[in-house]
């Protein structure tokens, strides 16, 4: 069936979700480079770069936890949206419970088991030499304690998502940020008559920093006039039909965020092998690389939303014409992101580090990474749009193929055998990137994932 609505109210529609993402996560992924940056400029160049490094073995385990945590979240998402598209919004506070009380049970718990029991062994399993040891564990135990709030907000903050309420994550999180940056400033250097803790410090500040976060969003959840409103006297039951639908999208999601964080760490490790510097540079690289995701996590979440509502209302032509769009304006951003890294990228990579090794090979590798833009975008909004729609298992046979198939096999033979160092892995990555744009396409051009249903 074809839509009435007319291009402008598609691209109003669109703007309205993803612009507060945007901001949200562009302005959130700032604040992590200005962290990284107050950290690169904590000591002499030895402590710096180790704790740089630090912080990249500590992502390494988050990134895990929080992407098994997403990949739940986007069934909360797709459900809360086709709710919406439906009319049936009482079913919208049973599904948010669920995802609260699933997360914490099988994600947060085994999470803080490993980190905080095995602090050392996973550190060293991640790739961390004996100087990142010996300035990381504090900051790795204190940031991982912090998961309990992050993954909470997380499932907040998807599930106001899939109603469409995104300005409201987008002024708690900038606030919650803004706290980051000053505890940082005040934590890692002694300001203010506090000690200066160097990465723990960091890591406090970063906790405090969820922990702001989470109050903000329990006291948005619980006025009666907010978009998702939880009314704890309700009695809580478990339904089968939302574990159900929630395990039928998120199951694959999280397969395919599992197959992609160890491809990631496989990925890592290896890179680990060529020394702290080279790590800290990768580091530096992955930092401003997430600063790039933003334009295309952004209109992802928005196609997610939109092609939810759109198939829970039964106009999957009109999610048809939401993905393409996001597509359109997410090109647009990626281009002027790309072209700002190709030509600014020793600027960029000289705010980090003093070391000329690390600063010389950080900008060679920029000029990769801002190639990759328009298909890493492009690719990370077509899979918001399938896991709106519930499609999830080929976002996970996708993924596979690239981060195992062609990034892992291709890093190992670019740096090992044509000993290519650091430059050869991110050449894997451009390559994975490819692969995954073209695949990703050819299922989106396929029509299949219109006609996924849930209970």
């Amino acid at each position: 069936m074809e839509s009435s609505l007319s291009e402008k109210d598609l691209r109003s529609n669109i703007i309205k979700l993803a612009g507060p993402v945007f901001v949200e996560l562009f302005l959130g992924t700032l604040f992590g480079m200005v962290d990284m940056i107050m950290l690169g400029r904590y000591g002499d160049v030895d402590i710096s770069t180790a704790s740089i490094a630090a912080v990249g073995i500590t992502n390494q385990l988050m990134f895990i936890g929080l992407s098994l945590v997403q990949a739940l979240n986007a069934g909360a998402t797709a459900m809360v949206a086709r709710y919406i598209g439906a009319k049936k919004e009482d079913k919208i506070e049973s599904v948010v419970k669920h995802i609260m009380i699933l997360t914490q049970f099988f994600l947060v718990v085994p999470i803080l088991i490993i980190g905080l029991g095995f602090t050392e062994n996973v550190m060293t399993f991640l790739g961390a030499h004996q100087d990142t040891l010996a300035v990381g564990t504090g900051y790795f135990r204190v940031v991982v304690l912090g998961f309990i709030f992050q993954a909470f907000n997380f499932s907040i903050v998807a599930s106001l998502r899939g109603v469409g309420d995104t300005k409201t994550p987008m002024r708690i999180n900038l606030t919650a940020n803004l706290a980051n940056v000053f505890g940082n400033a005040i934590l890692i250097y002694g300001l203010l008559g506090f000690p200066a803790l160097g990465a723990t410090g960091a890591g406090i500040s970063t906790t405090l920093s969820q922990v702001v976060a989470t109050v903000l969003l329990i006291r948005y959840i619980r006025r009666p006039e907010s978009t998702i409103h939880i009314n704890l006297k309700h009695e809580f039951k478990l339904d089968k039909d939302i574990i159900y639908n929630l395990t039928k999208i998120g199951a694959p999601a999280a397969m395919e965020q599992v197959a992609f964080r160890v491809g990631i760490l496989i990925f890592t490790k290896l890179i680990a092998t060529l020394g702290t510097v080279a790590y800290a540079t990768h580091q530096i690289c992955i930092n401003i690389l997430n600063l790039s995701f933003t334009p295309g996590q952004a209109f992802g979440i928005a196609a997610s939303t939109l092609t939810g509502r759109s198939i829970g209302a039964k106009e999957p032509d009109l999610a048809n014409h939401y993905i393409e769009d996001c597509n359109k304006i997410g090109i647009v951003i990626s281009i002027v992101i790309g072209v700002s890294l190709y030509l600014f990228g020793p600027f960029v990579a000289g705010l980090y580090s003093n070391n000329p090794e690390v600063v010389t090979e950080a900008a060679s590798i920029l000029k990769l990474i801002a190639i990759i833009q328009p298909f890493q975008t492009v690719q990370l909004i077509i899979s918001g749009g399938l896991r709106g729609a519930g499609d999830t298992i080929w976002t996970l046979v996708i993924t596979f193929i690239g981060i195992i198939g062609i990034r892992v096999v291709l890093a190992y033979y670019f740096v090992k055998v044509l000993e290519m160092a650091l430059f050869g892995a991110w050449l894997a990555l451009l390559i994975d990137q490819l692969v995954r744009w073209a695949l990703i396409r050819m299922r989106f051009k396929t029509d299949k994932w219109k006609y996924i249903t849930l209970r």
